[in-house]
């Protein structure tokens, strides 16, 4: 019978950061009456990274992030930015922190310049006599120059968030935290965050961007953390991750409806893909395969093991298939 690959027994090992991390949550958690939204978390973001966080909704991933700005309370643990404690050290640290979190809040009867000016009217980096000049370059920045002087109440769901977006870019920042940024806009304004993420990042920002185009963040980030049920199953560098656990097998045979039915009958998932190919689910190594399909007389031409996606992944970690293969990724607040 064929058999799975066993999954590891010891803890995985730790990534140490090279620098200091832009943020540290040490332990955080966090009830709502008797539901922990947030429990126990230990995570450090590197300075200079891009952090996707991700988790299925509920996961407790926008409650974290409303901790790490000082927007809510841990009820335990503590949270560092850029190497202060927060609430004590708030008012030094957070001028040079932007973020999105949640619906922008924008006054439907004024522009959308009016509304950035009165944001930019409370940036304590942003020198007065620039602030007219700095708003006109980030609504050009967001897309939004030929509807800066309409009323807010006339924007699509999709402006709404760009201006929203607008706000952490009108002064340089090293910490930006956005969640969802990409709610309510076509691909093409997709793609346009992406650019903006990079540019950030370029000019030294750390941004923690949460998700759920699971293809955005795998081409966006360079690390990603993971949430379920408020919890942090693991975080590190993203091609760690793609790297770690058994992965999909895809098998090449002119016989592959036979090939599927033959791995079924072993307990293994398999479906057919493209034509001859069948897609094996993690877990058997490909001699196994290879030996199974051979002995019940299905012809195999090829065997190849993809690089994973992160969708692929992440269905592993959150998933009901059991306990997440994490392989050499660290858990939350290794390495430390």
């Amino acid at each position: 019978m064929l058999q799975t690959a066993p999954a590891p027994t010891g803890p995985p090992r730790g990534l140490s950061p090279a620098r200091p991390p832009a943020v540290r949550a040490l332990g955080v958690a966090r009830g709502f009456g008797p539901v922990r939204a947030v429990d126990g978390v230990d995570l450090d973001i590197p300075m200079g990274s891009v952090l996707g966080l991700l988790g299925p909704n509920g996961a407790g991933k926008t409650t974290l992030m409303r901790m790490l700005l000082g927007l809510l309370a841990p009820t335990e643990g503590a949270v560092e930015l850029l190497g202060r404690r927060l609430p004590d050290r708030a008012t030094e640290v957070l001028p040079h922190v932007g973020a999105l979190v949640g619906e922008p809040a924008l006054h439907p009867h004024r522009t959308g310049r009016q509304n950035l000016l009165r944001y930019a009217a409370a940036e304590p980096l942003l020198d007065t006599a620039r602030i007219a000049r700095a708003v006109d370059a980030t609504l050009h920045r967001v897309g939004l120059g030929h509807a800066a002087d309409r009323p807010v109440r006339g924007y699509s769901t999709g402006m709404r968030q760009r201006l929203g977006l607008a706000v952490p870019l009108l002064t340089r920042r090293r910490l930006v935290v956005l969640d969802e940024p990409t709610n309510g806009l076509d691909p093409a304004g997709t793609r346009h965050v992406r650019r903006l993420i990079a540019e950030m990042n370029a000019t030294g920002a750390t941004v923690v961007v949460s998700s759920h185009l699971l293809s955005e963040i795998e081409a966006t980030c360079s690390h990603v953390a993971v949430m379920q049920a408020g919890r942090l199953l693991v975080a590190g560098r993203l091609d760690t991750l793609l790297d770690s656990g058994p992965g999909t097998l895809v098998v090449t045979t002119p016989d592959a409806g036979r090939a599927v039915r033959v791995l079924r009958a072993h307990g293994v998932g398999a479906e057919q893909s493209a034509g001859s190919q069948v897609r094996v689910a993690p877990g058997p190594e490909a001699p196994d395969v290879v030996a199974a399909l051979v002995r019940a007389g299905v012809a195999v031409e090829q065997v190849t093991r993809p690089a994973a996606r992160l969708e692929e992944v992440f269905a592993r970690l959150t998933g009901d298939t059991g306990s997440p293969d994490a392989g050499s990724w660290a858990p939350a607040g290794a390495g430390r």
